[in-house]
């Protein structure tokens, strides 16, 4: 039986009694016995307890990030709200685990007998220049989990933030995308976002000023607004964005030759833009069927006999000119040498 070199010199060694009590190797061969009887009675059973733990609050973990995400895909929210949850989840499932990882091995440290003091100040100082030089990073994305958390706003959502007006397109931890009316993507770090203008959330509330010359009379021009108001509530193309009946306030102020009639409509988030072009051609119709004329603040108005009485008073009088007596008429003087 062929037997390796180590195997061959520690059989040597017993024979020639190198372990044997007493000797040098023999009592650093009972002291590494000794420390090991103690790691398995004190040390071990801790290390098992704090792996234990580590494991049941990692399980937990998972367990409610999973459901999370789980709620968010049997509720009734879109695919982008859906993406966002799922995104928020792996990162709460991430950082748990690190911190959860990083305080087990803390505890199985101190438990085997590392000093932690110099580890921990290390970490301290390194901890305090790292959050010195990404102190912008840990608002943005501190900020952006409230964002997520609250449900401020989501993917496809229609919002005011940091000075921009646009639709949402990509929405981070640490940024979200804005793209406005001309096609400009903005990209806005969440730390610069305190106030929220979600012009996509619950309703809109439209209101329309309809302009008519003071010639009209106020009571049949709001009638003929209801009219107008209520029958594009009840046609059939926006009969779903409206969600009630639209109020006319009468006439809200008059202003030269002008009266102003505001017209309100509650609508389906941004949804309205559509009903209001569509009321201002039915007014602007229904104006010129009913012979109405739309208001102009530089227009003037006057009765026919007022008008006609300032007319006569502006016109300067016309003396009547005196005939001419023909006999007073000079003759045409004229040279008779040069015809001049």
């Amino acid at each position: 039986m062929f037997l390796s070199p180590i195997h061959a010199s520690f059989i040597l060694a017993m024979r020639w009694g190198v372990f044997q009590e007493g000797r040098f190797l023999g009592k650093v061969l009972d002291e590494w016995i000794a420390d090991s009887q103690e790691f398995v009675h004190t040390k071990l059973p801790k290390l098992i307890v704090i792996a234990i733990i580590a494991f049941i609050f990692s399980r937990l973990l998972r367990l409610v990030t999973h459901h999370m995400a789980r709620l968010a895909e049997t509720s009734a929210a879109g695919l982008e709200r859906l993406a966002e949850v799922k995104t928020m989840a792996g990162v709460i499932r991430t950082t748990g685990l690190a911190i959860i990882g990083l305080i087990a091995g803390f505890m199985a440290l101190d438990t085997i007998g590392f000093s932690l003091a110099p580890l921990l100040a290390s970490a301290g100082i390194a901890g305090i220049a790292i959050g010195l030089a990404a102190q912008t990073i840990v608002k943005d994305m501190l900020n952006g989990f409230l964002i997520l958390v609250e449900g401020q706003f989501s993917v496809g959502d229609q919002v005011r933030v940091a000075g921009v007006s646009g639709v949402v397109e990509a929405l981070t931890l640490r940024r979200t995308a804005v793209r406005d009316a001309d096609g400009t993507l903005y990209v806005i770090p969440n730390s610069q976002i305190t106030t929220v203008a979600n012009l996509s959330a619950g309703y809109a509330v439209a209101t329309v000023s309809v302009s008519v010359d003071f010639s009209a009379h106020p009571d049949a021009v709001t009638e003929l607004l209801k009219k107008i108001a209520m029958d594009l509530r009840n046609s059939d193309e926006f009969r779903d964005v409206t969600l009630d009946d639209p109020k006319v306030l009468g006439l809200d102020s008059v202003k030269g030759s002008q009266m102003i009639f505001p017209v309100i409509f509650k609508t389906r988030a941004s949804q309205q833009y559509g009903l209001v072009r569509e009321f201002q051609r039915r007014v602007r119709l229904a104006l010129e069927e009913n012979h109405l004329l739309p208001g102009d603040p530089n227009r003037v108005f006057q009765h026919r006999e007022d008008a006609d009485a300032a007319g006569a008073a502006m016109r300067p009088e016309e003396a009547a000119a005196p005939a001419r007596d023909a006999t007073t008429i000079k003759p045409v003087e004229s040279n008779p040498f040069s015809g001049e």
